[in-house]
């Protein structure tokens, strides 16, 4: 994204999660931080109240498929049906693929046919990755982030330990600066 106004852009896959995503939700009101949430069509579906809290506190969502799906390792037409069956409960015309993994032909027709807008990332802090620590997390966003980049975090469980210790700190560390967050 351009680098205007000091903006960064905060982004969450793999939700909704009660757990996860409420907890970010809390902390995003603390700091009046605006968000983007990639959401698995499935996790809506089960967790329709938190999918709502989200758009009712006026951050964005994306359709992340409905099942989570590598575009390397899936047919095109399996994985366009993915997104399609994502797509009956996630209203957004923003997409982030799984893994940030996706052919070509698959990227072509999600523009051209489906009218998404593809949204990648510039900086990934790794909350997935269970070898590394909420430290080391934290340090991956603070080390690097400049104004414009699109960060992705994880509002999962798998993530939740080292999201909850990162995330409040790069937060403080935007808000120190004076920059602000929004949604893409």
């Amino acid at each position: 994204m351009p680098a205007v106004d000091n903006k960064i852009y905060l982004s969450f896959d793999d939700g909704p999660n009660p757990m996860a995503t409420n907890y970010v939700l809390d902390l995003l009101n603390e700091y009046n931080a605006r968000a983007s949430f990639f959401c698995i069509g499935n996790n809506v579906k089960a967790y329709p109240e938190v999918y709502q809290r989200i758009i009712t506190e006026g951050h964005a969502t994306g359709n992340h498929t409905h099942h989570h799906k590598n575009g390397w390792k899936t047919r095109t037409v399996d994985y366009l049906a993915d997104i399609r069956e994502a797509q009956k409960y996630i209203s957004s015309a923003l997409f982030r693929p799984p893994y940030g993994r996706i052919r070509f032909e698959q990227l072509k027709m999600i523009r051209s046919e489906m009218m998404f807008k593809p949204i990648m990332w510039s900086l990934l802090s790794g909350d997935f990755d269970i070898s590394i620590s909420g430290q080391q997390c934290a340090e991956n966003v603070l080390k690097n982030f400049k104004p414009g980049d699109i960060i992705v975090f994880h509002d999962s469980e798998k993530a939740f330990e080292r999201l909850r210790y990162a995330l409040p700190l790069v937060l403080e560390a935007i808000r120190a600066r004076g920059w602000v967050t929004e949604k893409l």
